[in-house]
């Protein structure tokens, strides 16, 4: 089950479990569309995957599965791009 992390890596908007903003690799790793499009050119800093968009979890599976509270920041994710 996907934990739905909180907020983007990178500038660490908010991107709740509803958002369709929210882009996740194969790690979960998660950032903003605005970062995957204009920062990351849609590969993930962190292990060089694909970044696609988070699927939404229906409210009542978010009701007995909440999503995650573990908020991950590095504001230097851009610089650290994997390539």
């Amino acid at each position: 089950m996907l934990e739905l992390r909180p907020g983007c890596e990178c500038c660490d908007r908010d991107l709740p479990p509803q958002s369709h903003e929210a882009m996740i690799c194969t790690f979960e790793c998660t950032f903003c569309f605005d970062c995957t499009r204009d920062l990351l050119g849609g590969v993930c800093p962190n292990c060089s995957g694909e970044l696609e968009r988070r699927p939404i979890r229906p409210a009542a599976a978010l009701a007995r599965h909440p999503a995650s509270a573990k908020r991950v920041f590095n504001p230097d994710c851009a610089a650290r791009k994997a390539g």
